[in-house]
């Protein structure tokens, strides 16, 4: 099996590209149908369209990063949300086999990859340039529905899906890797950081792992997972679902962006959006602060982790100093 770490990003992409399109036979699709890359992060995703119209979304999944269990466990908990309509989530396609997974490679150029294809849905994400008050007002709403229906959702058994706990971003075997390791870490930033990451780490073990604390949780709960039309929002890729604390969700939804002059108005629009749905307490909205620097550590881990993926390239000048202005601006308030 050719290992994806073998071969440069633009040579995978045509790797991928070129499984992409023979695989297409393994749904019930047009035969004139092609796939056309649309975003390349964890995965590879895919238009799949024809001429006449049809439309459909194709997801080729990284290597190694999820089982074919994990995959299946994460389609049932949208169809759940979907099918107990508090959230809209876009429809599976079954293949001709009736298997929502599909599998294939290209022998000598690509192993196996996993692929799931899933209904085309129209509509538009929130314009990230505008204010942002109201679409994460929204966006709290969301997040507090799916946490209130994770807590009591009957989940299938086996359940496998990824866990976005303390070791998940600090201990040796880091989902992403070591923040360490990430681009521009000089002496003086590590040092912050490392008065971060213990601080964090007291303040989110005293936080604790209650059901009305943690639980399955979307994780990557941005804007540009919500997809709008005619006033009807979908939220889409749950790729990185997995068990967290439900306030992971707004540090997920600020991912990039921690340092924007709007975060303070989104952040009391996204609370205010949450309580609609859900009690949250003082202490609880208090302790977003630590995972948001969770979550900006974790995206420096990924960076130098994923660093021939151009989004990460553009990223990664400035990162690590932003994150350690950050993260004296929370050890000021949490002192």
């Amino acid at each position: 099996m050719m290992a994806q770490t073998e071969l440069d990003h633009d040579e995978l992409l045509s790797r991928l590209h070129e499984l992409a399109n023979q695989s297409l036979g393994l749904w019930d699709v047009p035969a004139d149908a092609r796939a056309r890359l649309i975003n390349v992060s964890e995965n590879a995703t895919y238009l799949v369209e024809t001429e006449n119209g049809y439309k459909s979304i194709l997801r080729v999944h990284r290597e190694g990063y999820h089982t074919r269990r994990a995959i299946e466990c994460e389609l049932c908990w949208t169809e759940a949300l979907n099918s107990s309509g508090c959230v809209t989530t876009p429809g599976i396609i079954q293949g001709r086999d009736g298997e929502i997974v599909q599998s294939a490679e290209l022998p000598g150029k690509l192993g196996a990859r996993m692929m799931v294809m899933f209904e085309f849905v129209e509509g538009e994400q929130p314009d990230e340039t505008q204010d942002l008050a109201g679409p994460f007002e929204e966006l709290g709403e969301i997040a507090a529905t799916t946490h209130e229906h994770t807590i009591a959702w009957k989940k299938p058994e086996p359940f496998e899906r990824l866990v976005w706990d303390l070791d998940a971003f600090y201990g040796p075997r880091a989902t992403w890797g070591n923040w360490r390791d990430g681009p521009n870490v000089e002496a003086q930033i590590r040092a912050v950081l490392e008065r971060v990451e213990a601080t964090v780490r007291i303040r989110v073990s005293a936080f604790g792992q209650s059901e009305q604390r943690y639980g399955l949780i979307h994780a990557d709960m941005r804007l540009a997972n919500l997809l709008i039309d005619n006033g009807n929002t979908r939220l889409i890729d749950f790729d990185d679902c997995g068990f967290g604390w439900f306030m992971y969700d707004f540090a997920a939804g600020i991912s990039f962006i921690e340092d924007d002059p709007q975060i303070p108005a989104m952040r009391e629009a996204w609370v205010a959006g949450y309580r609609k749905v859900r009690p949250l307490s003082d202490d609880e909205e208090k302790e977003i602060d630590s995972f948001i620097m969770l979550r900006r550590m974790a995206l420096l881990a990924w960076i130098g982790s994923h660093i021939d993926v151009p989004e990460a390239q553009a990223l990664a000048k400035n990162f690590a100093a932003v994150s350690a202005e950050l993260g004296e601006g929370y050890l000021s308030r949490m002192s």
